[in-house]
């Protein structure tokens, strides 16, 4: 259906970046918010699955000085029941899910509210050209998927409040995050001396996690309580018990609710602790318990399979170095006589009685000017398609007839070529994104932490 398409559309567009308290090991498995859980597959925007209209509300959550209700609670467990079972999902025990959703929408709320303190804002215009976006990608205009969303229970205005959000998280967690992390060039050596070195036994592995979460500043009592929990599940896991199950009841992580299901990743990008004792397992395998900084982890391997990396391609670009002169057109000097003008400084550097700088300090129009009309090293897609093509076409030393750009009207000089494999480069960046997602993920799991940690959280429980 047309509104399956958006609800996934629209996933991807708002970048839920900064709702997990895991991301070094959940990216793409973060939880979404109350309006993006509302579709089932196949199923279009669909209502919660009990409406919360009629039923008294109270207080469930305070975080700082805001609260979450129960209606709220109710609502988004809901939503995430019905979409489970779309899915034909085991469903974990309801006491399990509702803790699982109470502490996304903790992390959410918390996170939402240091954005406001730090200022950060979306105006409406760029929310209008954010939500016209998500309309545009599904081929519809923004009042036909507003009338489809209320055809189907859910509000618009609730849909730009939620949109907005999103955005104002991705915003603060660039300002926190992604703006701090910096790539060495000596960390980009190391990496690719590294992968060379792998290239043979390349893998990507299926796997899915527990995670047994511990506070900021815990006690030792804590922490041994925590392990002791972890300790717990590995004991039932060795007896026979079902990953998705232990990772449902038991599981801190935002996928916990997908049986732990992270997906296939490629080990290099996972933090080292993880990765290494995962190359020691079989399919069907799960690591020791493993200590890090937020928790106790179990991780199963499900699966791995070879790589398939493809020869490095090589990218070889011509670039050229050119000059030129720029005069454009104007009332009191119209196309004719610019061409005119041109042609006579033309004639001037043919016959050598002034030289291509001299005329182009002189009469150029636009920064190249002052520097002789130097234009520097040019690569294709650096220029307009008419001045590309009409320098193309000259050989190194060569001088064009006049040519005509949306700029203006030009001379052209081309002073000499080269070819340039910029492969390298190209490898080079691949490893800086590689070595800057996998600290982006480390960084934005402390970040994630630290805001929750720092938040004045109170339960209600019922009266």
């Amino acid at each position: 259906m047309r509104t399956t398409r958006l609800h996934h559309l629209k996933l991807a567009a708002t970048l839920l970046c900064a709702l997990t308290a895991n991301a070094a090991l959940a990216q793409g498995a973060k939880p979404a918010p109350a309006a993006a859980q509302t579709t089932a597959p196949g199923s279009g925007f669909l209502p919660p699955a009990s409406s919360s209209a009629n039923v008294i509300d109270s207080i469930r959550v305070v975080v700082n000085d805001e609260v979450i209700t129960r209606n709220e609670v109710r609502d988004r467990v809901g939503q995430i029941v019905q979409r489970l079972r779309s899915q034909n999902a085991q469903l974990p025990p309801q006491a399990d899910l509702e803790r699982q959703v109470i502490e996304a929408m903790v992390v959410e709320r918390a996170q939402l509210q240091l954005a406001k303190e730090m200022g950060v804002r979306v105006d409406d215009r760029t929310l209008d050209a954010a939500i016209g976006r998500i309309a545009e990608g599904q081929k519809m205009t923004v009042q036909q998927m507003r009338n489809q969303m209320e055809k189907e229970g859910l509000t618009f205005a609730a849909f730009r409040e939620e949109i907005r959000g999103e955005i104002m998280l991705q915003r603060l967690r660039e300002h926190e995050v992604d703006s701090k992390i910096q790539v060495s060039d000596a960390e980009v050596d190391t990496y690719l001396a590294a992968e060379k070195a792998a290239a043979a036994d390349r893998v990507e592995m299926d796997i899915a996690q527990i995670l047994v979460g511990i506070p900021a500043n815990a006690t030792p009592e804590q922490i041994a309580a925590r392990r002791a929990r972890a300790d717990e599940v590995m004991r039932q896991l060795r007896t026979g018990a079902d990953f998705a199950k232990m990772a449902a009841t038991y599981s801190d992580a935002p996928d916990a609710l997908k049986g732990g299901a992270i997906g296939w990743r490629d080990p290099d990008r996972l933090p080292e602790l993880i990765s290494e004792p995962l190359r020691k397992l079989s399919p069907g395998q799960v690591t020791p318990v493993i200590k890090s900084n937020t928790g106790f982890h179990i991780i199963k391997l499900i699966d791995k399979r070879n790589q398939q990396t493809a020869p490095e391609q090589a990218a070889v670009v011509q670039q050229t170095r050119a000059r030129h002169i720029l005069i454009k057109a104007t009332p009191a000097m119209p196309a004719a006589q610019v061409k005119a003008k041109l042609a006579e400084l033309r004639a001037k550097i043919v016959n050598k009685s002034a030289t291509f700088e001299d005329l182009a300090r002189q009469n150029g129009q636009d920064g190249s000017a002052a520097k002789g009309g130097d234009l520097g090293w040019l690569q294709p897609g650096d220029v307009v398609p008419e001045f590309e093509t009409a320098m193309n076409a000259l050989k190194p030393g060569e001088l064009s007839d006049v040519v005509e750009t949306p700029f203006g009207f030009h001379l052209i000089e081309v002073l000499e070529r080269k070819s340039e494999d910029q492969g390298k480069e190209r490898e080079r960046l691949r490893a800086r994104q590689v070595i800057r997602e996998r600290k982006l993920g480390e960084a934005a799991e402390d970040w994630a932490r630290e805001v929750r940690d720092r938040a004045y959280v109170e339960y209600r429980e019922e009266a």
